[in-house]
């Protein structure tokens, strides 16, 4: 397939598209939580990464095999620490800190084994849940957040401020941000965190480490 081809199999995931971008050709890459492959063969395809991927599911892991990528099984809550510091120049997390058990000390982790760390999430303090929560009293089911309460994989919701604040805590150097509106388009517009915040309906940070 060429590199145009490529791009159209991977447009309905415009996070991925940013994510892609933010990593240097060539690197060493950790995708971790990785599905189906999805952004790991997009990484190895378009950016000429030395790709690994870690994958809970045994089925996740079985559809990377059939790409022809090499991953393992494993649990980013608790088989990071088994690499070595600085393995990687790239740990990606795309769509899955919300449903690790302690996102900060898998960032911690993310941080130790890798130069970068570019983690994707969905924006819990957007416009549309903040809306579903204050006049339908529901917890809200969205594009982005497609599973009901009970059924949902997702156990530490957070909004765009949340994750700044985390960055924080976890003495996390914040080197890039992105934000996409409803639409899947980039907000440009230099504007507070309030205001990311508030129309932003996924985010994808590029951190660091202090230091």
């Amino acid at each position: 397939m060429t590199s145009d081809g490529n791009s159209r199999a991977h447009s309905q995931r415009v996070d991925l598209l940013v994510v892609s971008e933010l990593v240097d050709r060539g690197a060493r890459v950790l995708d971790v939580g990785c599905g189906d492959g999805e952004l790991l063969k997009l990484l190895v395809d378009t950016r000429g990464v030395d790709g690994r991927g870690i994958e809970i599911s045994q089925d996740g892991v079985n559809e990377c095999l059939a790409r022809g990528l090499s991953v393992i099984q494993g649990n980013a809550d608790t088989d990071l620490v088994d690499y070595p510091d600085d393995s990687f120049d790239f740990v990606v997390l795309s769509q899955t800190i919300q449903a690790t058990q302690h996102p900060r000390r898998v960032l911690s982790e993310m941080l130790r084994i890798g130069r970068k760390a570019i983690i994707s999430f969905p924006n819990f303090g957007h416009w549309s849940v903040r809306t579903s929560l204050g006049f339908k009293g529901r917890m809200p089911v969205t594009e982005n957040l497609p599973y009901s309460w009970y059924d949902t994989p997702n156990i530490h919701f957070c909004t765009i401020r949340d994750f700044v604040e985390l960055c924080r805590d976890a003495d996390a150097r914040i080197e890039k941000a992105v934000a996409l509106d409803a639409g899947g388009q980039r907000m440009t517009l230099k504007a507070p965190w309030w205001f990311w915040n508030l129309f932003g309906q996924q985010a994808v940070f590029l951190l660091s480490r202090r230091g």
